[in-house]
């Protein structure tokens, strides 16, 4: 004990000295925190700043990243323009075939509502021979044979009127007529109707189209913030606004329209005699 004894205290002096010494420093510390906070709290802040903030390195990466994802949206935008364009042309050329598929039925109604007219009056009298219902066997024939060449009647039902099935040659010219115009009209009428659902689902395909654009359009410009190149190349994208927005305030007027043609069609239709 007395070499341990003699071994340690020696020291104590110094070791005391020692934590006097830090308790000092800490002590100073705490009065320059206390005394002067902003000081310390500046001069801290900026070097835990400092340390936070990514490198230069860093932000060259990031600035590489935001280019590329730029130019990958930029020319997405333009390919989503292109496909709205394309949609919005299709949307046009079906909207062209309901016009002119309408304008023939109102022919071939016009058709019908002119025979039914001479329909009515009386027929002339003409002798009921073997001869006589060969000619108007031959008629019926040749006329729905041009009508089929002229894509008014398909192939089935020219089988059926050259067949007799359903049909009577020994019918009147008059009323073979009529009957086969009726036969058109109707045909007109249903390749009108299957148009005009064309021309729906193109003109659904051709806004859906159109909001992708708008929204990938928005999204490269919101992208292109630091990347002039990506800007330039986002300048040459151009959505088919004008048909496209406005096809809803068109929407009712054409809905109108519609209901007056059809409308009209149960009125002439009621109107013509049943054979």
């Amino acid at each position: 004990m007395q070499t341990v004894f003699s071994t340690v205290l020696p020291d104590v002096p110094q070791a005391a000295g020692i934590w006097l010494a830090l308790l000092a420093v800490a002590a100073f510390a705490v009065a320059g925190l206390i005394v002067f906070p902003a000081r310390f709290r500046s001069v801290f802040g900026d070097r835990i700043s400092e340390a936070a903030m990514p490198s230069s390195l860093e932000l060259a990466e990031e600035d590489r990243e935001r280019a590329r994802y730029a130019q990958e949206v930029a020319v997405a935008a333009k390919r989503a323009a292109n496909t709205a364009e394309r949609r919005r042309a299709e949307w046009l050329a079906a909207q062209e075939e309901v016009e002119e598929a309408w304008r023939a039925y109102e022919a071939a109604e016009q058709d019908v509502r002119r025979l039914t007219a001479a329909a009515a009056l009386p027929l002339p009298r003409t002798a009921r021979t073997p001869a006589e219902y060969a000619d108007r066997e031959r008629w019926l024939h040749r006329a729905a044979r041009d009508a089929q060449r002229c894509g008014e009647i398909t192939v089935r039902q020219l089988k059926d009127i050259l067949s007799h099935r359903g049909w009577d040659p020994r019918r009147h010219p008059v009323e073979q007529e009529l009957l086969l115009r009726r036969l058109v009209r109707d045909n007109l009428l249903a390749r009108q109707q299957t148009a005009r659902e064309r021309e729906q689902t193109a003109w659904r395909a051709a806004e859906l189209a159109t909001a992708a654009a708008r929204s990938l359009r928005d999204e490269a410009y919101a992208a292109t913030g630091r990347v002039p190149e990506a800007r330039s190349l986002l300048s040459t994208v151009d959505l088919p606004g004008a048909a496209i927005e406005n096809r809803e305030s068109t929407a009712a007027a054409r809905g109108a329209t519609e209901n007056t043609r059809e409308t009209a069609t149960v009125a002439r239709g009621r109107a013509v005699p049943a054979y």
